[in-house]
């Protein structure tokens, strides 16, 4: 991610955890005060992106792509998934394939 989507990224969640209305003017004016610089349709971008999303929303659900949250610390199967992987070995033997050379 580049520095100046990372600014307004910032910025904008700045903004709004302070109560403020998301514009692209207050954007650019938080950037400016942070010694960075962003091409001038970077802050009015986010500000669209803000009216038309809900923030909280985009901020909790950071990195979940466009389906469910996989379980945190695991394979990211569900407990169903699991045991069907489990069935399925089982089916799968060296026993069952004809690979039992005793």
């Amino acid at each position: 991610m580049l520095v100046r989507e990372l600014a307004c990224i910032y910025t904008s969640w700045i903004l709004y955890d302070d109560g403020i209305p998301v514009t692209a003017e207050k954007i650019a004016t938080l950037v400016k005060a942070a010694n960075l610089i962003v091409e001038s349709y970077w802050p009015s971008l986010f500000a669209k992106l803000c009216k038309k999303r809900n923030i909280e929303d985009l901020i909790v659900n950071v990195g979940c792509g466009g389906g469910a949250a996989a379980p945190v610390g695991g394979d990211g199967a569900t407990p169903a998934a699991a045991e069907k992987k489990k069935e399925a070995a089982k089916e799968e033997s060296d026993e069952d394939m004809g690979f039992n050379f005793v």
